[in-house]
């Protein structure tokens, strides 16, 4: 991937350096051409009028002296010719060569030259300028300068030199950034590569299964598609992991309450033969008895929530009216709070509200709430259960003014085997751990609450049933 990356950043550098250096050199050549051609175009219409003066004295001595000066100093062939086209001065031109002569008689009738083509290292020695004797009017002859072009086209040269120099250095410079910054971008995913991979080879395989995630080829560099494999393979064995671990605990729970439901049985049939003295152990015994029965039956509730699926696909029994569940609640506990000496009520006044959690669920989310609160609120204390509809959502809300939990505990009693400092006895410390997984499963959110100045509200917040 680093050589890819490198390929990739020195192509655009090396667009992004001749986007520039391009550009420089046709300036540096264009503006020396111009240079050359006005500079000898001068030097053709001094000799024109040299020549005019010379044409109407009838004296060509002076003209004749200026023209072998200007070729001995510069070497550049000169031509001066009449109207009629016969060399007046010739200072080493061919007057039968065709270029020669066309560029005379175009002189000659005064027409506009033709553009001098751009100077380039490689382009001919000479260029011909020639210039009209005379006014627009009435044209004498014509001047003719061979130019050499071999200065204007050394300093060309020497231009693009230090332009491809300059280019040089910043593609170099450009290159040597271009490996830093692939070496500061990949080294972490080079990293990452290597630790995934590892912990990828130290995963079992997992099994094929509902969970299992589907993946799909793509296009892209090698290492980005190992890297998505290995973190694939990662979270398929992650959740075939937390499959494998919900069903040990569901076997395991399922696998036991037999043995306990044999236990209990006989513990009963042997109750009438205990003697008084044993009495309390034997209770004793039928009380653990029946407290490892309702844990197991509490693990099996919680494996089977927090595997549960049944949410995803829609039927007839996906939702319900959450008021009338309320009052169902209600009727069913009031007898167990009144026992408790404690109060229940429920505000339902928003009614026909439908939430997208089947009746059962509903209940047994809402049972666990009161439950705690029957348990652990304490006598005289009042439970209120509250129903706030939304635009999406519904939350409803299970509070009491009993003696709370202290602040610190409170993120910890969705936890499951957590018991708060304040619990009388009994209880398994998996029953809000279980409503918190139903109402998850559901696309819901649980919290739990203080109630100031002393108490614990249960507040459940569930998506509102489409109409």
């Amino acid at each position: 991937m680093r050589r890819r990356l490198l390929v990739a950043l020195t192509a655009f550098a090396t667009i992004a350096v001749l986007a520039f250096a391009a550009p420089l050199c046709s300036i540096a050549a264009t503006s020396r051409t111009q240079q050359l051609v006005a500079g000898r175009t001068g030097d053709a219409d001094r000799f024109a009028t040299l020549a005019d003066t010379a044409a109407e004295s009838g004296d060509t001595h002076a003209l004749a002296a200026e023209v072998g000066r200007y070729h001995q100093l510069y070497g550049e062939p000169v031509l001066v010719v009449d109207a009629r086209g016969q060399p007046l001065v010739n200072a080493g031109v061919d007057p039968t060569d065709t270029g020669v002569q066309a560029a005379l008689a175009a002189a000659r009738r005064n027409q506009r030259p033709a553009p001098i083509a751009q100077l380039l290292p490689w382009t001919p020695t000479t260029v011909l300028i020639a210039r009209p004797i005379g006014t627009g009017v009435q044209v004498h002859g014509a001047v003719l300068i061979a130019a050499s072009t071999a200065p204007a086209r050394a300093d060309i040269l020497r231009t693009w030199g230090i332009v491809g120099g300059g280019a040089l250095v910043a593609m170099t410079l450009f290159t040597a950034l271009a490996l830093l910054l692939a070496r500061w971008v990949l080294r972490p995913l080079a990293d990452l590569s290597t630790a995934v991979a590892a912990l990828t080879a130290s995963l079992p395989t997992p099994r094929p299964g509902p969970a299992t995630p589907t993946t799909h080829p793509h296009s892209g560099p090698p290492e980005i598609l190992a890297v998505a494999a290995s973190v694939d393979t990662m979270a398929a064995a992650v959740l075939d992991s937390q499959r494998a671990q919900r069903q040990l605990v569901a076997d395991t729970a399922h696998a036991m309450r037999n043995p306990l439901a044999a236990l209990t049985i006989r513990l009963d049939s042997l109750e009438p033969a205990i003697p008084a003295h044993a009495a309390a152990t034997f209770h004793g015994a039928v009380t653990e008895a029946e407290r490892l029965t309702g844990l197991l039956d509490g693990l099996l509730d919680l494996a089977v929530a927090e595997g549960s699926h049944d949410h995803d696909r829609p039927g007839a029994d996906d939702h319900c009216d959450a008021a009338r569940v309320i009052d169902d609640r209600l009727d069913a506990w009031h007898t167990a709070f009144d026992h408790a000496g404690q109060h229940l009520t429920a505000d339902t006044t928003p009614t026909g509200i439908d939430v997208a959690v089947p009746a059962d669920v509903l209940a047994q989310i809402l049972d666990v709430a009161l439950s705690n609160s029957c348990r652990y609120a304490g006598p005289g204390a009042h439970t209120h259960l509250t129903l706030t509809p939304a635009d999406t959502t519904v939350t409803l809300t299970v509070s009491d003014d009993g003696t709370g939990v202290p602040a610190d505990e409170l993120d910890h009693l969705t936890t499951r085997f957590f018991r708060g400092s304040t619990a009388t006895a009994g209880g398994s410390g998996l029953g809000l751990p279980i409503a918190a997984a139903l109402t998850t499963a559901h696309h819901g959110h649980l919290t739990v609450r203080p109630v100031h100045p002393h108490g614990l509200a249960v507040v459940v917040e569930l998506p509102k049933a489409p109409a």
